[in-house]
Formats: structure tokens, sequence, C-alpha cells
């Protein structure tokens, strides 16, 4: 296990800063699912005292981030294929939406965006056709769905999504380390754009499930092939 002491600044509180540096080591794979957590090691590394590590710990474990094995061990949560059916049985439910609201609420501002994030993706996977970097592609990916619920104009349901796409991070980072192309979203991301640049709601919300289907297909799939989970 290694961790950054870069990530912890100092000008929130420790817990804050503690639970912000496990969170993004989490979720940009530097702790893999699996990974044991032991207090010692993260105060080291970190640089901060075993209270602020435990409170951090404990929020991640409600955000099912963290979970203890049937030792008591705290690891790094793993998605089963189970879970990942149901996480996106609830996008589809949730971004379907999503995309309405975006089709009739969306800004000019916010329609440039999402073609940029399309273009910007487009660009990253030719300039890196055979080696394509995963975690921009999921950082672009997870800005284009959130640009699309933002503009929809419905706060709660932006509230909603961000407590799927947490464990969503997880859920990619377990898949993408051994096949980064699970992540082929180019095509998908285009027509689901031009349909909500039309206001066409029908195609907007055919656009969207067709996506997130293949897409739980394909990580479901994955998953499924995924060698036994490493324990440390």
């Amino acid at each position: 296990m290694v961790l950054s002491a870069k990530n912890v600044q100092r000008s929130k509180s420790l817990h804050e800063q503690t639970y912000q540096a496990l969170r993004d080591s989490i979720l940009c794979g530097e702790l893999a699912p699996g990974d044991r957590l032991i207090e010692t090691q993260i105060a080291e590394q970190l640089q901060v005292s075993r209270t602020p590590i435990r409170e951090a710990i404990r929020q991640l474990q409600r955000e099912e981030l963290i979970t203890a094995d049937e030792l008591g061990w705290l690891r790094v949560a793993t998605v089963s294929p189970n879970e990942a059916m149901h996480l996106y049985d609830c996008r589809i439910a949730l971004e379907t939406l999503s995309v309405t609201g975006a089709c009739e609420n969306a800004s000019d501002f916010q329609l440039k965006k999402l073609k940029e994030l399309v273009t910007q993706a487009e660009k990253l996977l030719k300039r890196k056709a055979s080696n394509p970097d995963s975690n921009q592609l999921l950082e672009l990916d997870y800005q284009f769905h959130r640009t699309i619920a933002q503009s929809s104009g419905n706060t709660c349901l932006v509230s909603l999504l961000d407590q799927v796409f947490g464990k969503m991070a997880l859920l990619r980072v377990q898949t993408t380390r051994y096949n980064p192309r699970v992540l082929e979203i180019r095509t998908e991301h285009l027509q689901i754009y031009e349909a909500i640049a039309q206001h066409n709601i029908e195609a907007a919300t055919q656009a969207i499930r067709c996506h997130l289907t293949a897409s739980q297909e394909r990580v479901v799939q994955e998953l499924e092939n995924l060698p036994q989970q490493r324990i440390k």
C-alpha cells in the first residue's frame, strides 16, 4: 500500500483531508479492490494520527468503498457481478430522467461542454489507441454523465447520481485495470449528445438506455472473467 502524503493539505480539517486522500487513492486505483487497510501504515504515510483515519474510514464505509472481510480486516471494497447489475439498473432509471430533463433545459454552454467532452475522449483514444489512459477516460466519462444531470436542472437527481457514481468509479477501476477497452464510449456518447442537442427526448432516452445496457453487459462480463481477487 502506497499513499502520497502530499494529498493531505492542512487547509481543511485532518479528517476531511484524510478522507479525501483515501477516497482519491481508492477511486484512482492506487489502493486496489481487495487491498487491506492498516491504520498504522496509513498514519505513517499520511503523517496524521489514527483518530482522523478512523473517522475517514467510517465515512468511506458508509459510502461502501471500504468493507470488513470475514476476519474483520478492513479492505477496499470489491463489486460483485450481481451488484454491478444492480448499480447499472439504478443508473438506467436515473439517467433516463437525466437526459429527459437535459433535452428540455440544457443551456448552450452546457451543450458546448458536452460536445467538448466527446471530442476530448475521441482525441485521447486516437492518440493512445494501443494503450488508452483509463483514468483519463473514466474522468471524461464521469464529467459527461454528470454534465447531463446538471443540465436537467434537477438538483435532487444530481445528488442521487453522485452517490451512484462513487461506487461506479470503484467498479470501473476494478475492471479497467485488466481491460482498459471496457470503456468503449466514443460512438455512444456522441449519439447521446446529438439527441440532447436536438432536444429529441425519445432519441436521447433510447440512446442512454442502449449505452448503459451495453456498458452493463461489458462490465459484468469482465467481472465474471476476472481472476480471483488477490488478498493482501
